[in-house]
């Protein structure tokens, strides 16, 4: 059976684009437009791996979404993307380990979003 994904994003285009990258790797892909459409999702049927807006409704967003997917599914892979750098000027990149560890996450991706790049840290997380 193929792997599940749950895209989380406010942005549609970046919704449509990894899906459809993530699908044509054999992936099954859940996309949500916010973290309690999110939460829901995931309670229903348990991703394998969460990619995740950092910034949605609120500037936290990302970060309290990953905490919470983190404390009810132990082991649960997380990945970060954002463009709150290139639109805020605000530097969220983890430094390494700890940060992602702090941020509740086990990788973090600028947007635009390297679609190569991204595939591959799934693949890792996932093997």
């Amino acid at each position: 059976m193929a792997r599940s994904i749950l895209l989380v994003d406010d942005d549609r285009d970046f919704l449509e684009m990894n899906q459809g990258v993530l699908e044509a790797r054999g992936y099954r892909v859940r996309c949500a437009a916010d973290p309690t459409a999110a939460l829901a999702a995931a309670e229903n049927e348990r991703p394998d791996l969460v990619v995740t807006d950092l910034m949605m409704d609120r500037l936290d967003a990302g970060f309290s979404l990953a905490r919470t997917l983190k404390e009810r599914f132990a082991g649960l892979p997380v990945i970060l993307v954002t463009a709150v750098s290139m639109q805020r000027g605000f530097d969220f990149r983890p430094r390494g380990e700890v940060d992602l560890a702090a941020m509740h996450a086990d990788a973090y991706f600028d947007k635009p979003v390297d679609p190569v790049a991204l595939t591959a840290r799934v693949e890792e997380l996932l093997a």
